[in-house]
């Protein structure tokens, strides 16, 4: 095969980011990766398949095959709501000027989508002719709903949250605070890649590079520490044990150049090491700033979104870390690979103290290296599912989200390349992970003539008279921020916002800020 007819013959395999299948014209080659092949450097096709055993799946004895047929599914169920869009609304579009248009499209969108559409952009149709960006934009985020409505029990486990916080007690952590990029394809980070319970990490908030704020962490710190000292919860403050912070960024090892962190310039060394600073910043600022050894615990894991491996790099005996210090759970996975459970389990023992050595620090101590070992083995069952479910490595290395979610983030539907998510309260603070995200789009949605959908979402607490009042405003005053922030996309009516707030309790329902997705009125 030749390199025009393989580039042909995988355009025809792989689906296209969203929003590129409503083109007319043929659609240019994807910018992931910018080469011939799309396997990894020293990885090679044969007849337009990848050839190499790291794409194949083994009998792994510390994978979890079980869960990983549960998220198959579950995975399927979500991409397969979201591919149906755009062929429904093209066949709506073909019916335009039909009798009983809107009657039949409505027919159609509900069989196809489960929900209808906005009945006045049907009805003024005959006028200036369907507004396919305002259907499309409605369409991306009423799926998001309609899926999160339906899917939200999938993650609320309770006895399995329940023993995940008792183990990180055991290990020596009352609290864990987990900050990704704001990269989509970092959405499924605690339920795929880690395999957490979410409700056992109730502090997750994500930023561009991983670059998340230090002083606001400071708050949330202060904030559980004086729960435990009025409550004694979730452990009493002479207990010993400490506040542990992640920071997660990542790289692509397919092709490292262009589908990295976009925060970083692809480079995954410098998205390690402004991961590290902050979390080395927050770490001193608690000892500077509060007295009787104030301290916390952190921990840095880098992500390879190509297929989920996750690299830990090891804190010393003293919590210091750094980026030369880390262990390679693919390099683990291909090594432990076919061996008995309890020859796996040492080899994984013996990775950590080879990296540790190598690297000419100390080990950690025996409550992180518990965490570490548990985050491995749980991410080997991710690997496998990878290995099982996409050969090894995703079709869509590059970004291919849905939609933006600016606010607070949704917990109901987890699936990576789902959303990029940027946590703010105001658009002057969220602008860098804002304009990351809008560049993310222009060129997955904007390009295409497709609006970008923007998710507003924010929580309110009901203890609080008012909160929800502060929210609703809150979601307004940061809809109007974002379209002052964007006037082109805006006129252009390329931005598509819905904005929802929701109760900080357990299980709270979404609720819509106004009674339909609302379009922008440009």
């Amino acid at each position: 095969m030749n390199t025009r007819q393989r580039m042909a013959a995988m355009k025809a395999r792989q689906p296209a980011p969203v929003g590129m299948a409503i083109r007319t014209v043929s659609p240019a080659v994807p910018s992931w990766p910018q080469r011939v092949s799309f396997c990894p450097p020293n990885m090679h096709e044969q007849n337009g398949e990848c050839v190499s055993n790291i794409c194949s799946p083994r009998v792994h004895p510390l994978v979890d095959t079980l869960r990983n047929r549960e998220l198959g599914e579950y995975e399927n169920t979500v991409r397969t709501r979201f591919d149906v869009i755009v062929p429904t609304l093209k066949s709506i579009a073909a019916l335009e000027h039909e009798a009983g248009f809107e009657q039949r499209a409505q027919q159609i969108a509900s069989e196809r989508m489960g929900f209808e559409l906005p009945a006045d952009v049907l009805s003024d149709a005959w006028v200036n002719g369907l507004d396919m960006r305002r259907l499309y934009g409605h369409s991306v985020l009423q799926t998001y709903h309609a899926l999160a409505r339906e899917l939200a029990p999938s993650w609320n486990g309770k006895a399995d949250a329940e023993a995940m916080q008792r183990f990180f007690i055991d290990c020596g952590f009352h609290e864990v605070d987990i900050s990704p990029c704001a990269d989509g394809r970092l959405k499924g980070l605690l339920q795929f890649i880690l395999r957490l319970p979410h409700q056992a990490v109730r502090q997750r908030k994500s930023y561009a590079g991983a670059m998340f704020d230090v002083e606001l962490n400071v708050k949330q710190w202060i904030e559980i520490e004086l729960r435990r000292f009025r409550e004694g919860l979730p452990t009493l403050p002479d207990a010993g044990t400490r506040y542990l912070k992640v920071a997660v960024y990542h790289f692509s090892s397919s092709d490292p150049l262009h589908e990295g962190c976009a925060a970083h310039g692809s480079d995954e060394k410098k998205a390690a090491t402004a991961a590290l600073d902050r979390l080395s910043a927050f770490r001193t600022a608690i000892e500077n700033g509060f007295c009787c050894g104030a301290s916390v615990s952190t921990l840095l894991i880098g992500v390879d979104t190509d297929n989920d491996a996750i690299k830990v790099h090891l804190p010393d005996h003293e919590g210091n870390m750094s980026v030369d210090c880390f262990v390679d759970n693919l390099s683990l996975y291909q090594r432990t690979a076919e061996m008995s459970a309890s020859e796996a389990r040492r080899h994984l023992e013996m990775a950590i103290d080879e990296a540790v050595r190598n690297a000419g620090s100390s080990a950690p101590e025996s409550g992180m290296r518990r965490l570490i070992e548990r985050l491995l083995v749980n991410n080997l069952s991710q690997i496998d599912y990878v290995c099982t479910n996409h050969h090894g490595r995703y079709p869509d290395i590059g970004h291919a989200e849905r939609f933006i979610n600016i606010g607070e983030g949704f917990d109901e539907v987890h699936l990576r390349n789902l959303a990029y998510f940027g946590h703010m309260y105001t658009i002057e603070e969220g602008s860098a992970d804002m304009d990351v995200g809008i560049r993310i789009f222009s060129k997955l949605n904007v390009a295409h003539g497709l609006p970008i959908p923007i998710a507003i979402h924010y929580r309110y607490d009901e203890k609080v008279p008012g909160s929800r009042e502060r929210a609703v405003a809150r979601c307004r005053r940061v809809k109007g921020a974002i379209e002052a922030r964007y006037p082109a996309l805006a006129r252009k009516g390329l931005l598509f916002c819905c904005m929802t707030v929701q109760g900080k309790e357990h299980g709270s329902a979404q609720e819509k800020v106004d009674e339909e997705f609302e379009a922008d009125a440009h």
